[in-house]
């Protein structure tokens, strides 16, 4: 019988490591763009509301205009300051700005207006906050409830990201 022996490692057969596959739990970049998403649209939004809520005061309780006009107005003087801010800051890697763009924004920010505006009916004159108190809170509950809507319809629709892009 004859061995043969040879200089070298013995070779052993491997099997190729599994590959496994993360679950659909967001990424942690994708998870830090979307609460960094979530603050900058806080921020715009922040500033909408102070405008929205200064300007609405200013024409319900100072100039005395009627409280229908008074919210609608003030809400699209805010639409137009959430315009810029939204555009130069929250979403400014976003898509550039197209009319396309800017029809959708004002097309959906009028809905926010529309919602926003029969949610202060319903408080103010169907739960009876009518005071200077009262329509504050009308006025600040039916914002923060449009806004729920705003928020989706931006960012899902109005500054999308480039075709090419995330």
């Amino acid at each position: 019988m004859t061995v043969h022996l040879s200089e070298g490692p013995a070779r052993v057969a491997t099997l190729p490591a599994p590959v496994v596959r993360p679950r659909s739990v967001p990424s942690a970049p994708r998870a830090r763009r979307l609460v960094l998403e979530v603050a900058r649209f806080a921020v715009v939004g922040g500033s909408g509301v102070a405008v929205n809520i200064l300007f609405f005061n200013l024409a319900l309780h100072g100039l005395r205009w009627a409280p229908m006009v008074a919210t609608v107005v003030a809400s699209c003087v805010a639409m137009g300051t959430n315009y810029l801010g939204f555009r130069y800051f929250a979403y400014r890697d976003r898509a550039s700005r197209t009319r396309r763009q800017i029809a959708l924004f004002f097309a959906f920010s009028g809905l926010g207006v529309a919602m926003e505006s029969v949610l202060f009916y319903a408080g103010y004159q169907g739960l009876g906050m009518s005071g200077p108190l009262g329509s504050n809170v009308a006025k600040a509950v039916s914002i923060v409830l449009a806004s729920a809507f705003r928020f989706v319809v931006y960012r899902t629709w109005v500054f999308q990201h480039a075709r090419n892009g995330r």
